[in-house]
């Protein structure tokens, strides 16, 4: 720990820039199965199905003001909003109010309606329907299964083999992408979510270190649902660049996990990652339970009382409570990219570091 310490200056690595290309959370945590932590919501569950019955007083303290009134007034969002409608990444799109598991991605469908469509449903109790005649329309109304609260709409104009078309608001959807959905059941996988500037550099480091079982770039920590990645990048949805780091416990641990983080970002830099400027790039550990608050505000403390750096750190610990996955262009970038400029020039020099430090960390 000492020569680590010592070392850490030494390593510590301005963020990437990002181009303007354009591109493509359960109850309370309790069990290792709930793969989407909503603290703050006590009646979200990906496993439960026991039918809930909640006034629209109670859905109001724990829902957002957008999703309640999509959820439980029938509003409508506006089309084509954020990404989801048009996103093929493989994985499950489960209710936003109360986590019950709605549609997989092989039942979805790119639709020119802008927004997100499918042809079948999970199964038959998953979605309910009933007869909506509001703004002089007849249209069949589909509900959630679990907590009766509004989806979108089905239509007869989709695509073979059913024919049909479930339009759904993108707010009421939580997707979660396969590669996130790991066997939890072992009990020894544990998912934690960080923002140290550009994520395509955070990514490749944590994709080398020993333990590390997946690793998604996505957005964190703001009041827009579904975003898209140049959203982000006008600093007003409030989200910051993230990963999403899933490892084993039995082979790595948050200690380490922290150690690496604070090694490939600078934590004393407000809103910023060398000559990325704005709360996008901002220093964040989102926490999911209390063990990882502690951990997070206790490295912090060390590294202040030992001065390791010259100013104080100013990395935030924050609840989580939603994690978007940006764009397929943007998932293991590095890996996908190495002959490119930006890969040999900003990111290459990184993992080399990294690597000086962690050399007895790394994966085969």
């Amino acid at each position: 720990m000492f020569n680590f310490w010592i070392l850490l200056p030494l390593f510590v690595l301005s963020a990437c820039g990002q181009s303007n290309k354009k591109t493509e959370s359960t109850q309370k945590k309790s069990t290792m199965e709930n793969v989407i932590n909503k603290p703050e919501n006590p009646y979200y569950s990906n496993t439960d199905t026991t039918k809930l019955n909640v006034s629209d007083a109670d859905w109001k303290k724990v829902l957002s003001p957008d999703l309640y009134a999509v959820a439980r007034e029938a509003d409508t969002e506006r089309a084509f909003t954020g990404t989801m409608w048009n996103s093929e990444t493989k994985g499950t799109y489960y209710c936003a109010t109360c986590g019950y598991k709605l549609f997989k991605s092989n039942q979805k469908f790119t639709s020119s309606c802008g927004w997100p469509s499918f042809f079948e449903q999970d199964n038959k109790e998953s979605i309910t329907f009933k007869s909506d005649n509001s703004y002089g329309m007849q249209r069949t109304e589909a509900n959630c299964g679990r907590c009766d609260s509004h989806l979108g709409h089905l239509f007869d104009d989709g695509p073979a083999p059913t024919k049909k078309r479930y339009c759904m608001n993108a707010i009421s959807l939580d997707f979660v992408p396969d590669s996130l959905s790991l066997n939890k059941s072992e009990g020894n996988l544990e998912t934690i979510t960080l923002g140290g500037g550009c994520y395509w550099c955070v990514e490749a480091v944590y994709e080398n270190l020993k333990g590390v079982k997946s690793v998604i770039s996505g957005f964190s920590g703001g009041a827009v649902a579904n975003p898209s990645y140049e959203e982000v990048c006008t600093g007003s949805t409030g989200h910051a660049e993230v990963v999403q780091i899933t490892y084993d416990k039995t082979v790595t641990n948050l200690n380490e996990i922290f150690q690496v983080f604070f090694t490939v970002h600078d934590p004393t830099t407000l809103n910023r990652q060398g000559a990325d400027v704005g709360t996008q790039y901002r220093s964040v550990i989102f926490y999911s339970d209390e063990e990882q608050k502690k951990a997070a505000e206790s490295i912090i403390q060390e590294l202040n009382a030992k001065n390791v750096y010259p100013s104080k750190i100013v990395t935030l610990v924050e609840a989580f409570k939603k994690f978007y996955p940006a764009e397929d262009y943007h998932q293991n970038y590095y890996n996908d990219n190495k002959e490119q400029p930006y890969c040999k020039m900003v990111i290459q020099p990184k993992i080399e570091k990294f690597e000086k430090v962690f050399k007895d960390r790394l994966k085969k």
